[in-house]
């Protein structure tokens, strides 16, 4: 029987079949997918092969997992060497960002953007809490949705409370398969209920002490739209680390920077000191923006320093 994995707690999976019904699934055996080195060997997202166990329990052995078209991952939190899944066979990845209460840095968007590029998946980002930005954070939202739109992303000012961008939102979900994300405190669970209230997801409020959201989800899940497609919320994001990327292969990750790199002197330019480096020059230009390319040398000290 196929069925699709909705939710994962580790050890059980919650997993609902073509026609509807849902089961308590575990695994059967240890599977080894793809080589990935990750801490989970099945991901939320993943389509598998499951048999009953027990119909009156409604639970089931899975003993296959279909090949993924795609996946995301992150450095796993216990182990710098290991990856975890966070989804997988996604149509689009939404980052949701804040400009105020917490502040979403660039940084923090860049390596997610980077992340998405390199499982090429396409990325929309949603700048949420509209409504409490001030004309300093209305300008800064203007320079990077006119830096994020040139280089192909699509770009949503949104809020909750007075329902700016939410319809545009929702039609980008529609009969997609979309994976939601951002910092803890962002807004996106309080996005979630507003426009699905029969999800009930927690929320909580930011945290005084440190500026910083609190956790509320504590597993990835997956939930049906009632218009088509899915939706999986994911738990907030203090770091999202890269993985599988080589310090060399950096800047192919990079759109802005990717068409400028055939026009290097060298074809090991890093970017940094190298002479008749295009994408220097792209910078001197304006092609490419001063932020991102601080983005770059900054993820790219960091790749260093670890031994990419």
């Amino acid at each position: 029987m196929k069925a699709l994995i909705y939710k994962s707690t580790g050890s059980w999976y919650f997993a609902k079949n073509k026609a509807g019904k849902t089961f308590n699934a575990r695994i059967k055996g240890i599977f080894k997918i793809d080589a990935i080195t990750s801490t989970n060997p099945i991901a939320v997202g993943d389509e598998v092969e499951m048999e009953i166990e027990d119909v009156l329990e409604e639970s089931a052995i899975i003993h296959e997992i279909y090949p993924r078209k795609n996946y995301v991952a992150r450095i796993s939190p216990h182990n710098k060497r290991m990856h975890h899944i966070v989804a997988s066979n996604l149509d689009q990845c939404v980052l949701f960002a804040t400009l105020k209460d917490p502040k979403t840095s660039q940084g923090f968007i860049d390596r997610f953007l980077l992340s998405c590029e390199s499982y090429h998946i396409p990325a929309v980002i949603v700048f949420n809490k509209s409504d409490i930005y001030r004309a300093k954070e209305l300008v800064q939202f203007q320079e990077l949705k006119k830096v994020y739109e040139a280089i192909g992303y699509t770009v949503i000012l949104a809020s909750v409370q007075n329902g700016t961008g939410i319809d545009e939102i929702k039609n980008l979900l529609q009969n997609k398969v979309s994976l939601l994300s951002g910092h803890s405190g962002v807004g996106k669970s309080t996005f979630i209920n507003a426009v699905f209230p029969q999800f009930k997801l927690r929320t909580q409020e930011v945290s005084g002490w440190s500026g910083k959201g609190m956790h509320t989800t504590t597993f990835a899940e997956m939930f049906d739209l009632d218009f088509g497609g899915q939706i999986i919320d994911t738990p907030g994001l203090r770091e999202f680390g890269l993985v599988d990327i080589p310090k060399q292969e950096l800047s192919h990750y990079f759109p802005e920077m990717r068409n400028l790199i055939s026009q290097c002197q060298f074809n090991n330019c890093m970017h940094i000191n190298e002479p008749g480096c295009a994408v220097k020059e792209g910078v001197n230009s304006g092609i490419v923006s001063i932020e991102r390319y601080v983005s770059y040398c900054t993820i790219l000290e960091k790749m260093e320093e670890i031994n990419y």
